[in-house]
């Protein structure tokens, strides 16, 4: 039998694919399971490619409970299967959102109303803490439990997701990682249980792909720093207790020059600014924060001084892989709905889901669908692996937003007329699903960030 090439690139370590070495690379325990493929017992596929199981490890905690995603090799493919305790949470969260989000989903778009008392019951479920420690009020799970309740959240509404992934990958996850003891003790301890909401400011008017060329200031001061400047696009701007911003410390240091800090709701200098009228996502509140000479104590700067956009950088390595589940959330709510109509529609004496130009399109979503799935769902794992996932995250993101915008285009399409007006899902589904293409990166900038990886020696 011809043997099989060996693994090159960011690979080249993976001698073989064994356990073992990736054992040894990843500092991880996996186990072997049974293959599901009918194949000859010990082939060379089997030695190359064992099957195994991804511990959830997020960020090397230790939790009480293993949550595990199961990764089998069934033929050819990989097939990402979600544990017993992972199927539970993803049942939990759908009834919760087809009982406490649905009934509301047009009154709180129309009147672009912050759903605050949900908010607060996904905080009492423990949804607002997922992928934090059981020492600060989270749940002690990892990124595939929290990409799976994400995406259940936003299948019902896109606005609930945003505002779950913005408090919880951004702000809570920013704190996490790069705040001392003191300040996970502080302000994680509240976001996890919703206690808080969170807000994460790094985009300004004239800085938006380009971080680097913020120009919202801290100034030394006596005992602390000064602040001002002002950020947009803020997801939960008017609601959040604490805030994440990132300011320049040091100009000419460039990206290197910028900090971050923490700021609480009520601090003088601080206040949201305009409410913006959107598009889709209405019912997410977004918004501009101003910071007039704003004080904040030294206890306020957030990692090392002139560490704030290495950190972020970080931090929107996770903050993608919640986008993704956003955007594929949105993807299984649109085509979800048209299925549903096509089967109930009737033309030419039939439903028009027995013409072909209707099946093929329905068919089209939900390959899309499971592709960008797989990606998210590997990202996630990754993720709780421990390993980096700058380029799987970028690639989730990159995929699924655009797979969700062509869902949403094709379900209008099903719908057609009824696509249009606000009596069925289609139309609102349309509007919300563009921001993923835009927010926590552009899909221009995904694909930079994926060539970037790509070209690296």
């Amino acid at each position: 039998m011809q043997a099989l090439p060996k693994p090159t690139g960011r690979y080249e370590d993976f001698v073989d694919c064994c356990l073992p070495c990736l054992n040894e690379k990843l500092g991880a325990n996996f186990c072997a399971i049974p293959a599901r493929g009918i194949q000859p017992e010990n082939s060379e596929r089997d030695r190359h490619f064992p099957s195994v199981v991804i511990p959830s490890v997020a960020r090397d905690l230790k939790l009480t409970v293993p949550h595990t995603v199961r990764v089998e090799q069934r033929g050819d493919y990989l097939d990402f299967q979600l544990n017993d305790e992972q199927l539970h949470l993803k049942k939990t969260v759908r009834e919760f959102a087809e009982r406490e989000i649905a009934p509301n989903v047009m009154k709180w778009d129309e009147a672009g109303e912050f759903p605050l008392t949900t908010i607060k019951e996904l905080g009492k479920l423990g949804l607002l803490g997922i992928i934090f420690p059981p020492e600060y009020g989270g749940a002690g799970m990892g990124y595939v439990e929290y990409v799976t309740a994400i995406a259940e959240l936003s299948r019902i509404d896109g606005s609930v997701g945003i505002i779950v992934a913005a408090h919880t990958s951004l702000c809570s996850n920013h704190i996490y990682v790069a705040g001392s003891e003191a300040q996970k003790k502080k302000y994680v301890s509240k976001l996890a249980t919703g206690e808080y909401i969170g807000a994460w400011g790094l985009t300004e008017p004239s800085a938006g792909s380009d971080a680097g060329s913020a120009r919202m200031t801290a100034a030394r001061a006596k005992g602390g720093w000064v602040l001002n400047g002002t950020k947009t696009f803020i997801t939960n701007g008017h609601y959040a207790d604490a805030v994440v911003v990132l300011a320049i410390t040091d100009r000419a240091a460039h990206t290197h020059g910028l900090s971050a800090f923490v700021v609480e709701k009520g601090t003088k200098g601080f206040r949201p600014g305009k409410k913006e009228n959107k598009l889709g996502l209405r019912a997410s509140d977004t918004a501009e924060l101003i910071f007039e000479d704003c004080f904040l104590p030294d206890e306020n700067l957030l990692g090392k001084e002139g560490g704030g956009f290495v950190d972020a950088m970080r931090v929107l390595d996770g903050g993608r892989i919640s986008i993704a589940a956003l955007s594929l959330g949105m993807a299984e709510g649109a085509y979800g709905a048209a299925l549903k109509y096509s089967k109930e529609r009737q033309q030419f004496g039939k439903a028009i889901s027995e013409f072909q130009a209707i099946q093929w399109k329905l068919a089209d979503m939900a390959t899309e669908i499971e592709a960008a799935k797989l990606l998210t769902l590997r990202a996630a794992a990754m993720k709780d692996a421990g390993m980096k996932t700058t380029m799987e995250s970028s690639m989730a993101k990159l995929y699924a937003s655009e797979v969700a915008v062509r869902c949403a285009n094709e379900g209008v399409q099903i719908h057609g007329g009824y696509g249009f007006i606000k009596d069925y899902p289609a139309e609102k589904f349309y509007r919300d699903v563009k921001l993923c293409t835009i927010g926590e990166g552009t899909s221009e900038i995904q694909r930079l960030v994926i060539a970037r990886e790509l070209l690296k020696d």
